[in-house]
């Protein structure tokens, strides 16, 4: 295994930070409330960044999403490059890559998915008919990746469903309620384990995220600690402190390298099923102790609504529970080792 960044991945990733660093400020995330920021996710297509996962892959992907999560900016983009340009990447067709691939480099197209599947969907003669009951950034994108009763992938056209109803999550991700009536669908991925990939690395790319949200929240809470006094030193000082901040350390590490690993993993061709379990296992349980403890050292700061800390709290918590919790994670881990298929 070797989870060096290539130099494009690099390149791809510090430009990722000095966009984000410009402007996701706490200002205008403020601003944006529960919505999307249109002009950030100009600035990350103008720059070529979408595209660019294309050629650096899903591990390019997570690089670029612990930079969105270091600063909790409100764009769509590990959706539509996991849901879209990788799913249609390895999955569409010829003519589905041709027709739909420039669109979703250059961001007028944007897909999300309604994963992971629900049984609430229903295909019939490539026309669906159910409702899935909050899907993360709907009210932004053109097209949505949803899977029917029988982990077949549908692409379907907002536009064309009979109904997107705002849903307000955790986390502000411009949630909506999907509900469709008969809608037409564009069948993607007729082979066996379409399904099964784009969900594996879905959880890949959203890990990804959540290492750079506990980063971003670690970072916060060590500047802060440095700063404020109590009993005449730096709250950093405290020997308790010090073992809360080393833990979190810790467990946004176990997030990273899990992420790494499964995405390496994905991006050679390799069984990453296992892998990607493991990754948003710990994405989930260690995610919510680090967000955790972001806001608890920040003592009472930390409950305020308004502080940027608190944002990291919620996207943690949204982050928990995403795409399975940890309970849930663990449980189909134990029914692949029951069928002996861990790799």
């Amino acid at each position: 295994m070797d989870f060096t960044p290539t130099e494009e991945q690099d390149a791809v990733r510090e430009l990722a930070a000095r966009i984000f660093g410009d402007l996701a400020t706490h200002e205008r995330l403020a601003a944006a409330g529960t919505g999307s920021d249109a002009e950030l996710w100009k600035a990350l297509c103008a720059a070529g960044l979408p595209g660019a996962v294309e050629e650096t892959g899903l591990l390019g992907l997570v690089l670029l999403l612990e930079e969105q999560g270091r600063t909790t900016a409100q764009v769509p983009l590990a959706a539509s490059c996991v849901y879209g340009i990788l799913a249609v990447a390895r999955h569409g067709t010829e003519e589905q890559r041709t027709r739909l691939l420039p669109g979703l480099r250059d961001g007028t197209t944007v897909v999300t998915g309604a994963l992971p599947a629900t049984g609430g969907v229903a295909a019939r003669e490539g026309r669906l008919s159910g409702a899935v009951d909050w899907v993360p950034w709907l009210r932004d994108a053109t097209h949505v990746l949803v899977p029917d009763a029988e982990r077949g992938l549908w692409l379907v056209r907002t536009e064309d469903a009979a109904r997107v109803e705002p849903v307000e999550l955790t986390a502000p991700w411009s949630a909506g309620r999907l509900v469709l009536d008969g809608t037409a669908g564009e069948r993607l991925g007729t082979g066996p384990g379409a399904y099964e990939d784009v969900l594996a690395a879905a959880r890949v790319a959203f890990a990804g995220l959540q290492a750079g949200v506990c980063a971003g929240s670690l970072a916060r809470a060590v500047e802060y600690t440095s700063v404020r006094e109590q009993f005449g030193r730096p709250l950093s000082t405290h020997q308790a402190v010090q073992l809360r901040a080393a833990d979190a350390h810790m467990d946004t590490e176990a997030i990273r390298v899990t992420a790494y690993e499964a995405a390496w993993r994905h991006d050679e061709g390799l069984d990453a099923t296992e892998a990607a379990l493991t990754a948003a296992w710990w994405a989930s349980e260690a995610g919510k102790r680090v967000v955790h403890t972001g806001q608890h050292l920040h003592g009472g700061m930390g409950a305020d609504l308004d502080h940027p800390v608190h944002r990291h709290f919620l996207w943690g918590r949204q982050l928990d529970a995403y795409l399975g919790c940890g309970t849930e994670l663990l449980a189909e881990l134990g029914d692949l080792l029951a069928k002996g298929d861990l790799s």
